[in-house]
C-alpha cells in the first residue's frame, strides 16, 4: 500500500473543515453535478496547507475548502476546472513553495516552482468524483421496474412518476428515492427548468400515450434554444413520435427543441421484453456518460430515429 511520510499534522479545526468539505462534495453529487477534489497527500518544511487539506470544485463553478490558499490554490483550481472541462487528468503534483524549485524530489516526481518564500514542499493528489445518474421513469410499469432493478446494480438514483398510485408504491419500485402519484400537469405546475435539473435523465414510458405526450409537451415548452443537461427521452413507435412531434409544433416548438428528445430511447439492440429493453436503456446511460467524459458529443439517436430522418 502506497503511504506518505506526514511531516506536519491536522489540527482539530483542519479536521473539521476538511469533513466540511468532503460533505459539500456529497452534496453536489447528489445534485447530479461532477465534482473535481484536491487533497493534500504529503507536505515538507514550512507549507501553508496541512495533510488532509482538501479543495472541491464543481461542475458549475462553485467551490469548497483550502489547501492554503495565494499561488498554490490559484494553480490547483485551476487544474481542478481544467479535470471538470476534460482538459487535464487526475493524479499526483508536487509544488514547490519557493522561485527555483529542485529538479527532482527524492521520490522522483518534478516538482513546480511556485513564487513563495515558504520553502516547502506540498505533494497533491486530485480525482474527479461523477455523479451517478438520478432517473425520473414517468411510467412505472414493467419497463420502469426492470430499469429499477438494473439501476439498482448500477448504484444509480431512481425517482419514479404515474398517474397510478400502485404504480409508484414501495412494492413495484422498492429503491426509489422519489416517488411521485400525479397526472402531468399537477406535476408540471410544480416544477420549472431548475427543480427538473434534479434528473439526469427523463424517461417518459407510461400506460397510456395521451398522458406520455402531454408530459413531453410540457417539459418541452420549459425547454429552449440551449442544449439541456438533462437528457431526455421516449419509448415510442415511428407512428407515436410522429403524434408527439405533431402536438409539439402545433404549440410552437421548434425542430431544434424536439431534436433534444431521444425516441426510442435504448440502444439499437432489437430488444423485445422489459428485461431487454431495460439493458438497452442503461448501455445507451453508459455510452453517454462515457462520451461527456472523453469530451464528445452525445449520439442523439439510434435505431429507426435520426435528426436527419425527421
Amino acid at each position: 500500500m502506497l503511504t506518505f511520510p506526514q511531516t506536519q499534522t491536522q489540527d482539530p479545526s483542519g479536521s473539521v473543515m476538511t469533513a466540511r468539505t468532503m460533505a459539500w462534495a456529497l452534496e453536489r453529487l447528489n445534485l447530479g453535478q461532477c465534482v473535481a477534489l484536491a487533497s493534500v497527500v504529503e507536505s515538507q518544511g514550512s507549507v501553508p496547507g496541512k495533510v488532509g487539506a482538501k479543495i472541491a470544485v464543481s461542475e458549475n463553478g462553485e467551490r469548497h475548502g483550502t489547501v492554503g490558499g495565494a499561488g498554490l490554490e490559484e494553480k490547483v483550481i485551476s487544474h481542478l476546472n481544467d479535470i471538470i472541462n476534460s482538459d487535464a487528468s487526475p493524479g499526483i503534483h508536487r509544488f514547490q513553495l519557493r522561485k527555483e524549485a529542485m529538479q527532482n524530489t527524492s521520490k522522483g516526481i518534478e516538482a513546480t516552482p511556485l513564487n513563495s518564500l515558504c520553502g516547502g514542499v506540498v505533494t497533491i493528489v486530485s480525482e474527479f468524483l461523477n455523479a451517478s445518474p438520478h432517473i425520473l421513469l414517468a411510467g412505472g410499469g414493467h419497463c420502469a421496474i426492470a430499469i429499477g432493478k438494473m439501476a439498482h446494480v448500477l448504484d444509480w438514483r431512481i425517482s419514479i412518476m404515474d398517474t397510478r398510485e400502485e404504480y409508484v408504491s414501495e412494492n413495484h419500485h422498492p429503491k426509489a428515492i422519489e416517488r411521485i402519484h400525479s397526472s402531468p400537469e399537477s406535476f408540471l405546475e410544480r416544477e420549472n427548468p431548475k427543480s427538473l435539473a434534479r434528473f439526469t435523465h427523463i424517461l417518459i414510458m407510461g400506460h397510456d400515450w395521451a398522458i406520455d405526450q402531454n408530459l413531453l409537451t410540457g417539459i418541452l415548452s420549459m425547454m429552449d434554444d440551449k442544449e439541456w443537461s438533462t437528457t431526455v427521452g421516449t419509448i415510442g413507435s415511428k407512428a407515436k413520435w410522429n403524434s408527439f412531434s405533431t402536438a409539439a409544433k402545433q404549440i410552437g416548438i421548434k425542430t431544434s427543441i424536439l431534436n433534444q428528445i431521444l425516441c426510442p430511447i435504448g440502444v439499437d439492440i432489437s430488444a423485445e421484453s422489459p428485461e431487454e429493453i431495460a439493458i438497452a436503456v442503461c448501455a445507451q446511460i453508459i455510452d453517454e456518460r462515457a462520451r461527456i467524459l472523453r469530451g464528445e458529443a452525445k449520439i442523439k439517436h439510434t435505431g429507426w430515429r435520426s435528426t436527419q430522418t425527421d
